[in-house]
């Protein structure tokens, strides 16, 4: 899936509540030639899955207002304009069991923050490609 936004660009999703680190990443994936569509709210989130097209990528968070990163990761997935959409895990949500179930559901990757730009900009590499989450393994920052 590469959607591509009306500028030629590829578009991304971006579900994150924390302002600071939103501004961060939509900073990272605009130089790296992303748009780049934030949302800070889970209902909002669900809102764009129902009415925008799929996007080339999602970077989503757990803890969110309204309704969890989880909920979202399972309308996405459930979704089937959607359902083949890289999502890359960006959280500070690192216990196993919150892993294995994101794993399960066909993430790329699981992201700790706080998190080193490079780490963030290989993830997003690797999601482009077939990679997926490997639920043996801990998540990295």
């Amino acid at each position: 899936m590469n959607t591509l936004s009306s500028g030629g660009k590829p578009l991304l999703l971006l579900v994150e509540d924390e302002q600071d680190t939103a501004e961060l990443v939509k900073l990272i994936m605009e130089e790296k030639g992303y748009q780049v569509v934030h949302t800070a709210d889970g209902q909002d989130a669900l809102y764009k899955i129902a009415l925008m097209p799929p996007p080339s990528l999602v970077l989503l968070d757990i803890q969110l207002p309204h309704v969890d990163g989880i909920t979202i990761l399972e309308t996405i997935r459930a979704t089937p304009d959607w359902q083949d959409v890289p999502v890359i895990m960006l959280t500070a949500v690192a216990e196993p069991e919150h892993v294995r179930k994101v794993c399960s559901l066909t993430v790329q990757d699981y992201v700790l923050k706080p998190f080193k730009r490079e780490t963030l900009l290989r993830f997003v590499d690797q999601a482009r490609r077939t990679h997926k989450c490997d639920n043996t393994s801990f998540p990295t920052t």
